[in-house]
C-alpha cells in the first residue's frame, strides 16, 4: 500500500509540474513534443525515433514536418505484399540540397533518420572538415528482399524491409570524391571525415556498420534500423 501510495504521489506531482516544466526544456529533451529532423540525438530522440517505428501515420506526419522545412523530399507509397511487403514505405528523392547518386525506397524510420543523420552530421561535417558543401551522397541501395548476406536460409536482412541503406561514398560542391572503400583507412582529411561521419551516425540508427566490421562491409557504410545504437 505505501509503494501504490506513493506512486500515485508521484503521477499528480508529474502531472501538475509539467506544464510549467516542458517550456524549460531544450529541443531533444520534451518527451511530449514531436519530433524534429533538427532534435539533438538525445536517449528521449532514439525512444520517439522507437515509437515512430510503431506508429506509421505519426512517422509520416514527422517526415512532413521536415519536408516543410526543407530537410528531405520523398514521395510516399502504398503499401506492398508479397514474400517482403512493406508498410508506408516512402521513396527518397533527395535530402534539402543533398542530391542522392539515385532516389531510394525507404521505410518511414528510416528515411527520417538519414535526414537527421544527413543535416547533423554528414552535411555539416563536410563544410567543417573539407571546407566545401556536401553535394550528394553516392548509395549501393536500400530495398532488396532477401535473407542476410543473401543466403538461402536464415533470417530475412533489414534490406529485406527497406529498413537499412548502404552509403558508398559522398561528393562534395567543388566536385572532390570521397569513396568509402578508397579513402577509409587514409590518415588524411577525407579519412578523418569518414570516421567522424560514421561516429556520428550512430546516434541516428539503431546500427551503424562499416568497414572494421567484416570485409562485406569494406566498400560502404551500413545504416540500419535495428538495435539501438549498435555502433562498429
Amino acid at each position: 500500500m505505501r509503494l501504490l501510495a506513493w506512486l500515485l504521489i508521484t503521477v499528480l506531482v508529474v502531472v501538475v509540474l509539467a506544464p510549467r516544466i516542458r517550456p524549460l526544456l531544450p529541443p531533444g529533451y520534451d518527451p511530449l513534443a514531436p519530433l524534429a529532423v533538427t532534435d539533438p540525438p538525445t536517449f528521449i530522440t532514439r525512444f520517439k525515433l522507437k515509437g515512430l517505428a510503431a506508429d506509421n501515420t505519426a512517422c509520416l506526419a514527422a517526415l512532413e514536418r521536415a519536408s516543410a522545412a526543407g530537410h528531405i523530399s520523398f514521395i510516399a507509397l502504398k503499401d506492398t505484399t508479397g514474400a517482403c511487403p512493406l508498410l508506408s514505405p516512402v521513396r527518397v528523392q533527395r535530402f534539402g540540397p543533398v542530391a542522392l547518386s539515385s532516389s531510394f525506397l525507404a521505410s518511414c524510420p528510416l528515411a527520417l533518420s538519414s535526414a537527421m543523420f544527413v543535416a547533423q552530421a554528414a552535411s555539416p561535417l563536410a563544410g567543417e572538415m573539407l571546407g566545401s558543401p556536401l553535394a550528394r551522397i553516392d548509395h549501393l541501395g536500400s530495398y532488396a528482399c532477401r535473407n542476410i548476406y543473401h543466403r538461402a536460409e536464415g533470417r530475412l536482412s533489414e534490406h529485406a524491409s527497406a529498413d537499412a541503406l548502404d552509403v558508398a561514398g559522398f561528393v562534395l560542391k567543388n566536385g572532390r570524391r570521397i569513396p568509402v572503400q578508397q579513402q577509409w583507412r587514409r590518415q588524411d582529411e577525407a579519412g578523418g571525415y569518414l570516421h567522424e561521419a560514421f561516429g556520428r551516425s550512430c546516434a541516428f540508427f539503431g546500427n551503424s556498420l562499416g568497414p572494421e566490421y567484416n570485409a562485406a562491409h569494406a566498400n560502404h557504410f551500413h545504416f540500419g534500423m535495428r538495435g539501438f545504437g549498435v555502433c562498429r
